[in-house]
């Protein structure tokens, strides 16, 4: 009985820190994008729109390489003493919470980041065209939205099919960082 509240209450705890994290990531990216997007020329805005689109995909492939990769393959790399291996490991058994980090925090933020700085960046557009601003801000959401989606379904199959290289690298990169 006491193993199941305790479960529970780590599932309360993951839950708060998620949302905690999300609050934080929101509030960061989406106060830079608009304190900087006003301020600069349309070509930068599109340029920072395209980049929390392709963030957003790379942490959305990540989030899903790591649950399709197998444990079996850096297993036999640790005993080999292969760089990255330990961290891959930790990466698979922790694959659950850095799905949901990756996939639902980074990946839904940058979604929702790029869709408010692309209003912005049509809202800049449409007054320096003198265009319908209404019109200017469906076009731009609708082409966000397409790009974000199109990315996502090309870096998830991508991340499914090569699930172990993906991980491999996340953990290289981890091992560098984690390195005394």
């Amino acid at each position: 009985m006491k193993k199941v509240k305790n479960k529970k209450n780590d599932r309360l705890k993951w839950i708060i820190i998620v949302m905690i994290i999300s609050f934080m990531l929101s509030l960061v990216f989406s106060s830079l994008s608009e304190s900087i997007i006003p301020n600069i020329n349309i070509i930068f805005g599109i340029l920072l729109i395209i980049i929390f689109i392709l963030l957003g995909m790379i942490f959305d492939m990540i989030g899903v390489a790591i649950t399709a990769a197998s444990e079996k393959p850096f297993h036999s790399m640790a005993s080999k003493k292969v760089n990255g291996s330990k961290n891959s490991i930790k990466l698979l058994k922790n694959s659950d919470k850095l799905a949901s980090i990756c996939n639902d925090v980074i990946g839904d933020v940058c979604g929702v980041v790029s869709g408010s700085a692309g209003m912005l960046v049509a809202t800049l557009l449409a007054k320096k065209l003198n265009l319908n601003t209404s019109f200017i801000v469906l076009i731009v959401t609708a082409v966000i939205a397409s790009l974000t989606i199109t990315t996502k379904a090309i870096g998830k199959t991508s991340a499914i099919k090569n699930s172990e290289t993906i991980t491999f690298r996340v953990g290289k990169i981890l091992n560098f960082f984690h390195k005394k």
